[in-house]
């Protein structure tokens, strides 16, 4: 095969997941017997296209059960999937960050900053009700994130901490133009969870991810 003829395939192959990713981002979640129908092929190969997408993080499947039989698997975009996307509001958001900055000056957006962390402290303590351990706390904040697109997991450490990780950063534009944002969030983080919490990993940095030592306070 000459190299002209694996740089088609590849093309080819590379059209079949954009399309995948666009059918589902306008359609909503699929079968793979759906999107093998829009493709103009058959079930399988959709679903093998699914299982590829699924390794890069993209797709994620759920199974459904619908009565009597095996649950129907349906496939959708993860967080990282739809934002794979274009997004207008990011812009918009780093525009109005900017406005406000040369407009009002930096007192005016640490401001903003301080109000939204506390908006946030306020939501995140609600969902604390009940969590009787750091164990409990960190679930619950993990899944608070995930449910807002961060991706998030944690896990026990040998030395007693946890590892706190986030995958995926929704607010990356913001954050890169005004990094208080993150700042807010590590605060936000060690106030929910009554523990010591230190960035180990940073997006803006250059990670992959954003990862968090949360030790128990002494």
């Amino acid at each position: 095969m000459s190299s002209s003829d694996l740089e088609n395939k590849n093309d080819i192959r590379q059209s079949v997941a954009e399309h995948i990713l666009t059918l589902l981002k306008t359609r909503g979640e699929l079968q793979a017997s759906d999107a093998g129908h829009l493709l103009g092929t058959t079930g399988e190969a959709a679903r093998q296209q699914f299982v590829k997408l699924a390794k890069d993080g993209l797709v994620e499947a759920k199974s459904v059960s619908q009565g009597v039989g095996r649950p129907t698997q349906f496939w959708q975009l993860t967080a990282q999937g739809h934002a794979h996307f274009p997004d207008a509001h990011a812009d918009l958001t780093v525009q109005l960050l900017q406005l406000i900055r040369t407009s009002l000056g930096d007192s005016a957006l640490e401001q903003l900053i301080t109000s939204r962390e506390n908006l946030t402290l306020e939501n995140y303590r609600q969902a604390m009700a009940g969590a009787d351990c750091l164990e409990d706390r960190l679930q619950r904040l993990t899944e608070i994130r995930t449910r807002e697109g961060y991706m998030a997991d944690w896990t026990p450490q040998e030395d007693g901490s946890y590892l706190l990780v986030e995958n995926h950063c929704p607010i990356c534009a913001a954050a890169a133009t005004c990094q208080g944002f993150c700042r807010a969030e590590r605060d936000v983080f060690s106030s929910v969870l009554e523990a010591h919490v230190e960035r180990t990993e940073h997006i803006l940095q250059g990670a992959r991810r954003c990862a968090y030592v949360v030790s128990p306070e002494s």
